[in-house]
């Protein structure tokens, strides 16, 4: 018989105290104090920035919260391990058997028991520590879990709120499955020092003899039944979320889940209480093998009830019988889903869509036919950069925006930019610490163009612009703040502000007339970020961006203030970070102020029988591609609402959170966690409600399940054959190419009284196959109304528009390809590609005008070398099969519909007239323009007669009269006339070559 080990007491008495050394503690003393300051320096700056944006309460309840279920995760963690270590430890046998086992036991007893304290205190708070970090990620879960909103719908097979599946259902799950976690660890820890110190015994026993002692005999059946205790809830707990479950052809419970899997999970959760008692029992009578059967028992009814039963019943009677049987299943996946991304009041319409294209077709299209939009955003940002930008430290970003401008009382498309502040545009030997903060600390005002219409030789036509901002929008507003302190591309860090009477040293524009040696400078006056006047301040941003200057510099004074976190998403996530922010962010001027406007949305993944869909590639698209997914978005969704309409102001900032779906049961919730968070839409003005627009990646979400939610019937959703797909964009030259995105359109969809602000996509079969007809045509109103505080009525409309199956109407692909293909347009775009120029051709519109679809596709020529932006020069247009191709879409129109299409479109007249576009940037102090000028800031010069460059000028305006003489010919059928172009065509591209090859090889 041997002993357990008990603590040794050291020898020889006492051991000295030894004397510290006043260096080391000051070394400690110095290394807690920079630590301090270094925590201090990222907590309190967040605390400050919060406070001055207006939402302390935000970052204290996420934080308390946090800290809360940090201290439950790391006590209950650590309590329940450092308990069953001292449990099994006090009651270790005093005496131990003397086997083999116990005689290795005893060495590793002698090995530990040293540190046997530490271990007993450190393990725990390690395991504590990781738990409470756990926890303290569920603060969401858990703040929605106590602020709980009744959706007042209940489910279709527990007939239960479906509040209780969204909010208390996750956090029932995080705690049972935490508390399995806590048991579970908490009994290894037990179960080792048990056998360490002999309460229990692996090796072979006495006959008849226990194998542990009462003590921990007792101690493991407890921990036993309480883990079986938590594995019942389980099974309870998963009877409701099988309602989530993703399947193989719907999301939901089955008819095998229903009644097979449901009802095997009540089975195992009895059965689980079952052994659970038998561990009781054995506690107290000293048989492990009563919970040994019944764990046993457990496994086999595991295996037998909850996975064999379920998979035999969906073999052998569901799989024969399955569009029977699965019906009404299907069905609640159909009208959950439906309801979840707010589908389920799309107004359909069989469209009989004609391909013949008739003389005067568009007459009662006329208004759509004339705010068709031209100018592709995605395209033009070069002509704005090299026509706007003015200054090198400015730039505007790759896609630029559309939206819709009232101008001289008419509504009209536009495309606009903001010019940010772009410190790469400096020389080198322009940055420095002073410049990159104090100097350069704002982009400058906006820049809108016509979106219907080009201007003078295929440029934008600006009807707002110059620095300082003048134009249309200047003045309907009465004049706006510039200002840009707050933008997208805008990364570092500014100081700005000023004591009173200093002179001002923040950068606006150069001009010649400035007093200021050519400059004209600002102080900013507005409360946009922390205030960096106290010294603490200053020590603590110094240290938070690694930047002693902030210290030290003369222009950090009393009054100043740190801007940092400008990028408006990133501040609205701040804020909010309970929002599901969209990749979209655009500007408008609004109430005499640039807006930064920035839909947000409440999701889940637990709406019950709902479609889950990967949130980030439902949004997935052309138009991502090139400008990058900047926020983070959830994984999987199955219910989303666009339920506030954020704004960040671009001079100081702030941050508006407006309630935009005020019945949503998520936004309740969250409006209960932070009360003064979000406004009521009441106090949305009517300026900023006429710049409020439909969402995008809501629409693509919602155009993604369409594709196969537009069948409502569960025996032909079952079958398939009628899903349709998106269309991948046919002017990508990715070799796989994204889908096609949408487009925002001023429409009249067949049906309205009037055109609308649209977003517009279209649909082709699914399966696959290859074939692109188009098989759809989705629209939503995403005109929000200019009234304030009311939502305009149609706001949100869905109008699919469902092609016949015997008609064969080309879709995107298809039309892009009859562009391509065509030789006359061939022979056309070859032609503006001689020389130093490449074709660029623009977003391919399709809309539902003349009784069909209609596509309109601009293309832009631009330079291969050299100074580079492109420029409209042309455009496509299809009607079935009949192709226009002309100087403008006015024209390209009556080419297709017999020579007249009976609308005018918004170009018409400008191939002899030069549409408006933006005045010559303005002299400082200069009054802004009535009306925006209608000449070319410049006129081109005309190269000496003779020179090579003239004979190609001259070569390409013959070819390009041939071609126009030839198409008029083959319209009006006369066929010598045709001929006759064709050989002057032949002739003028020989000229045009040969005038190159002199061109290029001239000295």
């Amino acid at each position: 018989m041997s002993f357990a080990a008990a603590p040794r007491r050291p020898s020889g008495g006492a051991p000295r105290a030894r004397r510290r050394s006043p260096l080391g503690v000051a070394i400690v003393a110095v290394a807690i104090v920079i630590a301090a300051l270094l925590l201090l320096a990222q907590f309190w700056t967040e605390v400050m920035w919060f406070g001055q944006a207006g939402f302390s309460r935000v970052i204290w309840t996420e934080w308390g919260m946090r800290a809360a279920l940090f201290a439950v995760g790391f006590v209950v963690m650590a309590g329940a391990v450092f308990w069953s270590f001292t449990a099994a430890y006090r009651a270790r046998p005093i005496y131990a058997p003397s086997t083999p086992e116990q005689a290795t036991l005893d060495q590793y007893r002698e090995a530990v028991e040293p540190l046997r304290r530490v271990v007993m205190i450190a393990a725990p708070v390690l395991v504590g520590f990781f738990a409470g970090v756990a926890a303290s990620a569920q603060w969401r879960t858990v703040l929605l879990a106590f602020n709980s909103e009744p959706f007042g719908e209940t489910d279709p097979q527990f007939g239960m709120d479906l509040g209780f599946f969204v909010f208390l259902l996750p956090a029932l799950r995080f705690s049972v499955g935490f508390l399995i976690s806590v048991v579970v660890i908490a009994g290894i820890a037990g179960l080792i020092t048990h056998y360490l110190y002999g309460g229990l015994r692996v090796g072979p026993a006495a006959a008849g003899g226990p194998r542990t002692t009462p003590a921990a005999r007792i101690h493991l059946a407890i921990v036993g039944a309480v883990l079986l205790l938590l594995i019942a809830a389980n099974y309870w707990l998963d009877r409701y979320s099988i309602l989530t479950n993703a399947g193989d052809r719907f999301d939901g419970a089955s008819y095998s889940d229903v009644h097979a899997v449901i009802p095997a999970k009540g089975i195992l959760t009895v059965v689980a209480i079952f052994v659970a008692a038998l561990f009781i029992v054995t506690a107290f009578r000293g048989d492990w093998r009563l919970p040994a059967i019944g764990v046993g028992l457990m496994v086999v009814s595991a295996i037998a009830i909850g996975g064999i039963y379920p998979a035999v019943v969906q073999r052998f009677q569901v799989n024969p019988n399955a569009q029977e049987l699965e019906a009404e299943y299907i069905q609640r996946n159909i009208d959950a889903t439906l309801s979840a991304f707010d589908i389920d009041d799309v107004e359909k319409e069989q469209y009989d869509a004609t391909t013949q294209a008739e003389e005067g077709a568009l007459r009662s299209d006329a208004d759509t036919a004339a705010s068709i939009r031209l100018l592709d955003p995605q395209v033009v940002s070069p002509s704005f950069r090299q026509l706007q930008q003015n200054k090198q430290y400015y730039n505007f970003d790759d896609s630029l925006s559309v939206d819709k401008y009232e101008i001289d009382g008419e509504s009209r498309d536009t495309v606009i930019a903001v010019r940010e502040l772009n410190l790469d545009g400096l020389g080198q030997d322009q940055r420095n610490w002073v410049n990159d903060h104090t100097v350069y600390t704002h982009g400058y005002g906006v820049v809108a163009a016509y979106g219907n219409q080009p201007g003078p030789d295929g440029r934008p036509a600006f009807f707002e612009g110059g620095i300082p901002s003048q134009g249309a929008i200047t003045d309907e507003e009465g004049g706006y703040e510039p200002r840009i302190y707050f933008s997208p591309k805008t990364e570092t860090y500014s100081v700005v502000g000023a004591p009173e009477g200093t002179k001002a040293w923040e950068l606006d524009y150069q001009a010649d007339q400035a007093d200021d040696g050519g400059q004209v400078n600002t102080t900013f006056t507005g409360d946009a970020g922390p205030s960096v006047g106290s010294f603490g301040s200053k020590l603590l941003f110094a240290l938070k961006f690694g930047e002693e200057q902030l210290l030290f510099s003369d222009r950090v004074t009393s009054e100043s203030q740190i801007l940092y976190d400008r990028d408006p998403q990133q501040r609205v996530h701040k804020v909010a970070p309970w929002l599901t922010l969209d990749n979209r962010v655009y500007p408008a001027v609004v109430d005499g102020r640039v807006k930064w406007i920035i839909d947000a949305y409440t999701t889940t993944d637990e709406f019950p029988y709902s479609s889950s869909t990967p949130l980030d590639e439902a949004v997935a698209d052309t138009l991502t591609t090139q400008t990058g997914a900047p926020v983070e978005l959830p994984e999987e969704v199955n219910y989303i609402r666009n339920s506030v309409k954020a704004t960040v102001d671009a001079y100081d900032g702030s941050v508006d959170l407006y309630a935009w779906d005020a019945e949503d049961p998520i936004l309740k919730a969250w409006t209960n966690v932070f009360p003064t968070s979000v406004k009521p839409m009441e106090e949305i003005s009517g300026d900023l409600m006429s710049h409020l627009r439909y969402p995008e990646d809501l629409f693509k979400v919602q155009r993604t399940l369409l594709s196969q939610y537009h069948v409502t019937n569960s025996a032909e959703f079952f079958s398939g054959q009628d899903f349709w797909n998106n269309p991948t964009d046919p002017t990508s030259e990715s070799t796989t190419a994204p889908l096609q995105p949408p487009y925002y359109l001023t429409l009249q969809m067949p049906g309205q009284e009037e055109p609308s602000f649209s977003l517009t996509s279209t649909f082709i079969p699914g399966g696959n196959t290859d074939r692109e007809v188009l098989t759809g045509f989705l629209a939503v109103d995403a005109d929000a109304g200019n009234e304030a505080g009311v939502k305009a009525e149609d706001y949100g409309k869905l109008r699919l528009l469902e092609l016949p199956r015997d008609t064969t109407v080309p879709g995107p692909g298809q039309v892009q390809n009859n562009f391509d293909s065509n030789p006359t347009i061939s022979e056309q775009l070859n032609i503006l590609q001689i020389g130093a120029s490449t074709v660029r051709r623009g977003n391919q519109l399709t809309l539902p005008v003349g009784g069909g679809l209609l596509y309109v596709q601009p293309v832009y020529i631009q330079s291969t070398g050299g100074t580079q932006f492109p420029l409209l020069r042309k455009v496509l247009v299809a009607f079935g099969d009949d192709i226009g191709f002309a100087d403008t879409l006015d024209e390209a129109l009556d080419q297709v519909f017999g020579g007249d299409s009976g609308a005018q479109a918004g170009d018409a007249g400008t191939a002899e007239d030069e549409a408006p576009t933006a005045p010559p940037t303005a002299e400082p102090g200069a009054e802004p323009t009535e009306e925006p000028t209608t000449e070319p800031t410049e006129e081109p010069t005309e190269a000496p007669t003779g020179e090579p460059s003239t004979e190609l000028e001259a070569a390409l305006r013959e070819a390009a009269d041939a071609m126009e003489d030839a198409n008029a010919a083959q319209r009006e059928g006369d066929w010598a006339a045709y001929g006759e172009a064709q050989d002057r065509l032949q002739q003028a591209l020989e000229d045009a070559i040969a005038a190159e090859e002199a061109q290029n090889s001239a000295p």
